[in-house]
């Protein structure tokens, strides 16, 4: 997946514990500040660096910031692939749940929303770079159940809304998401999945 930062010219190479530490100083003043903020000084004096570091890795704030968000958020592995409709919806719906509760995702996620309503470029590099990545995972174990005939392919992202909106919707408002309501989530999804095909 290409990240949202501008390749080295020439034969520069950038030090990856110098990158590291400046995404863990931007991500952790977003987690405290909000995207507003955050300032490239503020960064610099975080990581210990100085700004040049920071502009040699990334043109912008914004492009700095997405680079971070990008890190908490790519999936690890292969898309789910557990031989049924089921099994897949059920691992996807955990992979969501995972992700919306890392502390500083949670921590971020109303503010960059609300920022990417009133900031269109910032909204079309998080749709690129974030949500877009991860959709393409979840799409890839989707798309092997309708090669099963398990799904139509109508139906693949409504379904794939189904294993993060309810999840995003109850965190959001601290009511509880445990195995058994993840459990039962997957029923009713695939219920209405198999009462569709059968209509």
């Amino acid at each position: 997946m290409t990240k949202p930062r501008r390749p080295p010219t020439g034969n520069a190479v950038f030090n990856q514990a110098v990158t590291d530490v400046i995404t863990e100083a931007a991500i952790a003043l977003l987690v405290e500040s909000g995207y507003a903020r955050v300032t490239m000084d503020g960064v610099a004096k975080r990581a210990d660096v100085g700004k040049s570091a920071i502009y040699r890795r990334w043109p912008s704030k914004l492009e700095m910031i997405v680079a971070g968000l990008v890190e908490l958020s790519t999936p690890i592995g292969p898309a789910p692939d557990t031989g049924s409709l089921r099994g897949d919806v059920r691992a996807l719906m955990q992979a969501a749940f995972d992700w919306l509760t890392d502390p500083r995702i949670r921590a971020v996620l109303p503010d960059m929303i609300a920022e990417s309503d009133r900031n269109p470029v910032l909204a079309e590099a998080v749709a690129e770079h974030v949500t877009g990545p991860r959709v393409t995972w979840a799409r890839a174990a989707l798309h092997r159940a309708c090669d099963r005939g398990e799904l139509a392919a109508d139906d693949v992202d409504l379904v794939l809304d189904l294993t993060i909106a309810p999840v995003f919707w109850r965190l959001t408002h601290a009511r509880p998401v445990d195995d058994q309501y993840l459990d039962r989530l997957t029923d009713l999804t695939i219920g209405a999945v198999q009462q569709n095909a059968s209509s």
